[in-house]
């Protein structure tokens, strides 16, 4: 295993980043192409100049280190870098977030540097694993996404081009997305013949999260639950994911016996933009020890 380069684990306000939060911030973070690790690493594979690249990240101190079972040659190494840095998103400025949750009994635990919702190094890739997620059980996401990564993507998450050339009967017979096959193949279609650019929809490119969250809800097979888990992945904090498993969660832990969306919303109203972060953090404070 070659070290080939190391990230400090500090956000864009100097907020610390918690590694172990971070790769446990979600469910997606535990889908292929990462592999389930129980020495504190997370491995992942990448796809650079089209192969799949398996890399290991590890806590060291304030950093993390980024290394690979084979060498890898300076471009492929700088855009190992950059994959793994958008990942994390240590462009971020999570430091106002932290400045309210240090006076929140029940958020103060984050302040350490959870909060970060580990990303996939494409907008097209948190998409495409959010419409796997509707409408199905956990075991469902997991059949779909490894059937897209070992199938198409040769061990990494298959590019657009590759997800566009795969037959309809694909999708249908091996894995078994249903109605939602119709809905990828037609997204990889569009951003495969530069017809939709998902980065743009990351901050800092032009677009408010208003005009964002319409762009996510035009794609097919986006719907409100859909929008806002990929605007959380964004690094668009201010939607709730309010779903079958976020709602009952928020009546148990808050031990309430039923509440309104709106009244779930106006609870987390003082984080204004970092509305969604609170509430996500909240409902899964039991993730993390």
């Amino acid at each position: 295993m070659a070290t080939f380069g190391s990230l400090p684990l500090t956000g864009a306000g100097g907020e610390p980043v918690s590694f172990p939060h971070t790769i446990a911030s979600h469910g997606l973070a535990s889908l292929k192409p990462a592999t389930p690790s129980d020495d504190g690493a997370y491995r992942i594979a990448l796809r650079i100049d089209d192969a799949a690249v398996a890399v290991v990240l590890r806590p060291e101190g304030r950093a993390m280190s980024v290394a690979s079972p084979r060498r890898l040659g300076a471009r492929a190494a700088d855009e190992a870098l950059a994959q793994v840095r958008r990942m994390f998103r240590l462009d971020d400025d999570l430091a106002p977030f932290y400045a309210i949750a240090r006076d929140d009994d029940l958020l103060r635990w984050t302040t350490g540097g959870a909060g970060r919702m580990l990303a996939s190094p494409t907008v097209f890739e948190d998409v495409v694993k959010t419409i796997c997620t509707t409408n199905c059980a956990w075991s469902g996401t997991i059949r779909m996404v490894g059937a897209l990564v070992d199938d198409l993507g040769g061990g990494a998450f298959p590019s657009p081009g590759q997800m566009a050339r795969a037959k309809e009967s694909w999708y249908r017979d091996v894995a078994r997305a249903g109605y939602r096959g119709a809905y990828l193949r037609a997204l990889a279609r569009e951003v495969a013949r530069g017809a939709l650019d998902l980065e743009a929809l990351r901050p800092g490119r032009g677009l408010d999260d208003d005009a964002c969250e319409a762009a996510l809800l035009a794609l097919p097979g986006v719907g409100p639950y859909a929008a806002a888990h990929a605007m959380q992945l964004l690094g668009r904090h201010h939607r709730l994911i309010l779903d079958s498993w976020t709602r009952p969660t928020y009546l148990r832990l808050s031990e309430k016996k039923r509440a309104k969306d709106t009244t779930i919303v106006r609870a987390f109203k003082k984080y204004g933009a970092y509305a969604g972060l609170a509430f996500w953090l909240y409902i899964t404070r039991e993730w993390h020890p």
